[in-house]
Parts: C-alpha cells; sequence; structure tokens
C-alpha cells in the first residue's frame, strides 16, 4: 500500500529535492552521493547511484579492486570495503560498472597514519543536525521549515574549503518522526507517519517500506553530501531523530528504548546512507551493535577516530542503549561506558574527546537529556523545583561519572563536543553535583546545526535558549547561539585550536556563508 499511496503524492517533487548538488572541477557521471571512512589500513565507501546496477560495480582502490556489496533490495544503493592497506598513504580510487564503464571521476583519499605515528597536525570538522525536508527561502529572515538542502549544502562547502582530513556529523541527519508528541492526538501517527504509511509488522526492506524509506530520507540526505566529503572521512553518529522519532513521552507511550520497526528504520538508513563505524584495535568488538551478524565487525552505534598518537575521538550513541530503570538507569550500556573511562583513562595521545550524541553543559528541557531541569511555563525558565515526568536519575550519575573520568586526565585538556542541541557556543565546566572540576575544567563544546528548522531552536519551541543545568556550574566563554553553523578542531603536538563559526539566517544574505570566518576561537593547551 505504501507505494501506491507514495504515488498519489508528489512522489516526483520528492526525487527532484533528491538530486546531488552540481559539483564544479569532478565528474560526478551516474554517482547520487558518496561517502566514505577510514582507518588507518582500511576504507568503506557508501555510494548511490541514478539507476540500479544488477551487477556489482567495483571500486579500485590503489592496486586494490573490490565487487560492490548491495545495501537495497534493487541495485540503486551499495557499499565498498577495502582492507590491507598502508597508514598513512594517499590513494587513487575509481568505480566502474561490472562492465568497466567509469561511474565518475577518479578521486583522492588518504588513510589514517598508523596509531604509533607521530604526525605534527589534524583538522576536524564537527556539525549536527544537518537533516530535514528542505524548506524555503526567499531572502533574509523569508524562511519557511528547515533550512533548505542547497543552503545546507553551501554551508557545509564553507566548512570544506578550510579542509579538514575528517568530519564528524553528530546525529540527527534525517527527521521524519512517526508519532506526534502533543496535543490530544499525543501518541498517533504524525503526519509524516501517514504519508509514509508504513507497514510496521513488515520488514523494512523490499516492496512499499523500501520505497516509502528511501523516498522521505534521500531528499534530506543526497542534495546536502552529493560527493563532497568523497576525499573526506566522515564519521556519522545516531541520535533521536535517526531512529525516526522525537526523544518524548507521554502517560500512554515512550519514543525509547526505540520501538522494533524503528530501530529496523535507523538500521537501513545506516546501511544505505552512510559507513558505519571501522573497528578499533582498542575498542571491544563485543560492545552492543557492534560485530552483529549482518554488519560483520562494524559498530553501528560506537565509533573512534584515532589520528596516529595525536588525537582520539571518541563516538558514542546515548539512545541505542538507553533505558528506564529509575537510580539504575543509563544511556550508555555498562560495557561502554567501561570502554570510555578506560581509554580516558590511558593516555596514550596527546589529546583525547568525547563526541556524544547528547550534549554536556546546557539543557533544552527536554525529557532524554541527562540533566532534570524541565521548563516552569509560569516563570519562563527552567527549573529542578518541579519533576520532570519520566525523567531517570541513573541517566545524570552516569553523566558525572564520565564526567569524573574526563575530568581527572593530568597532561591532555578535558574536551567533549556535543550533537543534537540546536546552538552553537563552548563553555567550561567547573562542577557537576559533587564531582569538582575546577582543578582541570572539562571544555564543552556545542558543535553548530546545520539545518534546523525555525521551531527546531529552543527559544521558539519553549520560550527560552539552553543555559546551563542547576546540576553544573559553567563558565560560558560564548554562551550558546542560535544560529547555524559549524566548528573546527585542530590538533597540534601542545595544543588544541577550536575555532566556531556561525551564519544567522535572520540578519545575513547567502552571500555571507562563503566568507565565514570564526565568531569565537580558544586553545587549549596540553600540561606536559
Amino acid at each position: 500500500m505504501g507505494a501506491a499511496f507514495f504515488s498519489r503524492l508528489p512522489l516526483e517533487a520528492m526525487a527532484e529535492q533528491g538530486v546531488p548538488p552540481a559539483v564544479q572541477d569532478w565528474d560526478v557521471g551516474a554517482v547520487r552521493h558518496l561517502l566514505p571512512q577510514v582507518s588507518d589500513t582500511r576504507i568503506i565507501v557508501k555510494a548511490s547511484f541514478g539507476e540500479p546496477h544488477s551487477r556489482a560495480p567495483r571500486l579500485q582502490v590503489g592496486s586494490t579492486s573490490v565487487d560492490g556489496e548491495m545495501s537495497d533490495t534493487v541495485g540503486e544503493y551499495w557499499q565498498f570495503d577495502v582492507g590491507n592497506l598502508e597508514p598513512g598513504r594517499r590513494y587513487e580510487l575509481s568505480l566502474a560498472d561490472a562492465g568497466g564503464r567509469a561511474l565518475c571521476e577518479p578521486w583522492p583519499l588518504s588513510t589514517f597514519p598508523s596509531p604509533d605515528s607521530q604526525p605534527d597536525r589534524f583538522r576536524m570538522l564537527f556539525f549536527t543536525c544537518a537533516g530535514g525536508p528542505s524548506g524555503s527561502y526567499e531572502g533574509i529572515g523569508e524562511r519557511q521549515g528547515f533550512l533548505p538542502t542547497a543552503i545546507r549544502n553551501r554551508l557545509l562547502r564553507r566548512a570544506l574549503s578550510f579542509a579538514p582530513d575528517a568530519a564528524v556529523a553528530n546525529g540527527d541527519h534525517i527527521y521524519w518522526d512517526l508519532h506526534t508528541w502533543q496535543g490530544e492526538n499525543a501518541g498517533q501517527l504524525s503526519a509524516s507517519g501517514r504519508r509514509s504509511n508504513f507497514d510496521f509488522s513488515a520488514s523494512v526492506f523490499g516492496q512499499s517500506n523500501e520505497v516509502a524509506m528511501k523516498a522521505a530520507v534521500a531528499p534530506q540526505f543526497v542534495p546536502v553530501y552529493g560527493a563532497d566529503f568523497r576525499s573526506v572521512p566522515v564519521f556519522f553518529l545516531q541520535d533521536d531523530h535517526d531512529h525516526w522519532e522525537n526523544d518524548a513521552v507521554t502517560d500512554l507511550i515512550a519514543s525509547f528504548p526505540v520501538p522494533w520497526f524503528q530501530l529496523q528504520l535507523a538500521r537501513a538508513t545506516q546501511r544505505l546512507f552512510y559507513p558505519e563505524f571501522l573497528p578499533d584495535a582498542r575498542r571491544p568488538l563485543g560492545l552492543p551493535w557492534s560485530g552483529t551478524f549482518d554488519r560483520g565487525d562494524v559498530s553501528e552505534s560506537f565509533g573512534t577516530v584515532r589520528y596516529g598518537d595525536l588525537a582520539e575521538v571518541l563516538l558514542y550513541d546515548v539512545r541505542r542503549t538507553m533505558n528506564l530503570g529509575g537510580p539504575n538507569a543509563v544511556f550508555l550500556d555498562g560495557q561502554v561506558e567501561q570502554w570510555l573511562k578506560d581509554r580516558t583513562g590511558t593516555e596514550e595521545t596527546r589529546h583525547l574527546v568525547h563526541a556524544p550524541s547528547n550534549p554536556f553543559g546546557w539543557s533544552a528541557g527536554k525529557w532524554g537529556e541527562w540533566y532534570p531541569d524541565v521548563l516552569d511555563p509560569e516563570r519562563g525558565e527552567l527549573t529542578t523545583a518541579v519533576e520532570k515526568p519520566y525523567w531517570q536519575e541513573g541517566w545524570l550519575r552516569q553523566h558525572d561519572r564520565l564526567l569524573q573520568a574526563i575530568g581527572t586526565q593530568r597532561e591532555r585538556a578535558p574536551l567533549v563536543i556535543s550533537g543534537d542541541l540546536h546552538a552553537i557556543g563552548t563553555g567550561r565546566l567547573h562542577r557537576a553535583g559533587s564531582v569538582n572540576l575546577a582543578a582541570r575544567p572539562v571544555t564543552a563544546v556545542l558543535s553548530g546545526p546545520i539545518g534546523t528548522s525555525i521551531r527546531g531552536f529552543p527559544s521558539v519551541v519553549r520560550g527560552i535558549g539552553a543555559p546551563p543545568p542547576a546540576h553544573l556550574d559553567v563558565e560560558e566563554s560564548a554562551a550558546p547561539i542560535e544560529d547555524h553553523g559549524f566548528t573546527l578542531v585542530d590538533f597540534e603536538r601542545d595544543r588544541v585550536l577550536i575555532r566556531q563559526f556561525k551564519w544567522d539566517v535572520d540578519r545575513q544574505g547567502l552571500d555571507a556563508i562563503d566568507d565565514l570566518e570564526p565568531f569565537y576561537a580558544t586553545e587549549l593547551l596540553r600540561r606536559g
């Protein structure tokens, strides 16, 4: 039924929105989107093509050639996995169909240095919330819905102009929540849910469900990325909306722990559109959603960016394993928490970053946050004097355990760069409950949203911005700003340089995007 339902909707218009952005000085050929991820010895590429392939296309990496693995059931989406590569080497990659015809122009991609190498520099791009159906923009201050995908792409191209070595896309790559969580119809199918008309009792792959899933995701994703990141490895971390729901709860229904069908949608979206996390020798293969029988040795929810001995970034999705156990509740499975604490306590890299999908340092008063703060509608501010319905005390306890581990690093500058929150800013955490961080404050960074809708910003939804929660003492170096933007982080041997960029859709024209410069910058020094 889903395919027939979509045929009565502007499916052709949705498909047009899914057209990849034009690429200058590179022939995109038959490729619609192309996203790589690398380690020191391995490359994964996710790709889609304008026409289905009944026989596997081939990826050439230097002298190595591999057949693609079909990601969907019709041959539009493929993935390529190449191992046994040399660390720190620049390779030329090329794609061809089964008959040898080139599918796009060749392009370069480098593996990361080996873990025991000593690189001098590493630049990473961080951003969040790049998803959402394309909205409209008529000029300064005149827009509706999410940012148009063309503007999101323009923001990312500005970020890419600074030549990052890798990127972290931290959550909310799509917005297609299947249920509504407010009003008298709370818990019922949303407009998006009715439009997709999924059969919740059937597989995501095959027939109408697969058609509906692609029609919802591709227009939000393909025009934003296209092939622009073909030479920049991207690490995609999932959050609540990537599981096709907002983090919300009522007396009748909770969006998390994620229901089975939405879980399969989240897995299918990842399988088609962006790479899972490659294995790392220092990350246990047995973590949840890692090494599953249908995905091999990759992880769906927990990742590592390791760049020689210079930097390690720990990526963790707090939604996939969250539970509602009251004082014993957690966002992160115990084995994940132990891995994070073990890596934080092992000072074998010059710098280490925690990159959770849920922000440290600020609260928007939502249910699925670390913090108990909730909006007091009469006073128009967050408070802990009112109980936040269904919030779990154990979430905050786990938060404090992680912050204590992060804050006890002796030589590295403690650093957390988060996603999810629709704002950009930086602060220093001096206290978390009874955890005293004054001797080595933790720098917390909100990486910046790329596609946020008008109603996505906290002040629009709740009438206030995102202040620090009562549980924390926060020195706001750059208080959160509700603008679109991104963060660049430069790792050097003795320091970390953080630069943040923002664009004000209500006060700046589109041309300003192409000349964005940092509105805030700070240096974090090692102690040894």
